[in-house]
């Protein structure tokens, strides 16, 4: 059961932080039907689960030589395979991906640190 509140946590999380990327973030369009996003969110997530790691350990070395750097071209993969999945996202520009992608890593970072 605590699996479940923390799927639903970063579910919300992601669909919080995709709301601000698309509010602060010139070129990153989200539509604004809450439960696309919702479906958005819940996309990310499974990518988040699913892919990241995989990607992790794919670019294990690349992400050691940066320093932890490296973690931001995973993060900036995961959100342009969402950005293909889904019809209601949209990126525009390289900038606008790479933004995005550091505001969504901040906030899954920051709710990583509040569920430990």
């Amino acid at each position: 059961m605590k699996w479940l509140i923390k799927v639903i946590g970063a579910v919300l999380a992601n669909g919080l932080s995709l709301m601000a990327a698309a509010y602060f973030i010139q070129g990153f369009k989200l539509t604004s039907d809450l439960k696309k996003v919702a479906v958005i969110a819940l996309i990310l997530t499974g990518l988040n689960f699913v892919l990241k790691p995989v990607l992790k350990l794919i670019l294990g070395p690349i992400i050691i030589l940066t320093l932890g750097l490296g973690l931001f071209f995973v993060n900036a993969i995961v959100i342009y395979i969402l950005d293909i999945l889904t019809k209601n996202l949209t990126i525009e520009t390289v900038p606008a991906l790479v933004f995005a992608s550091l505001v969504v890593g901040a906030v899954n970072f920051a709710f990583h640190l509040l569920i430990k």
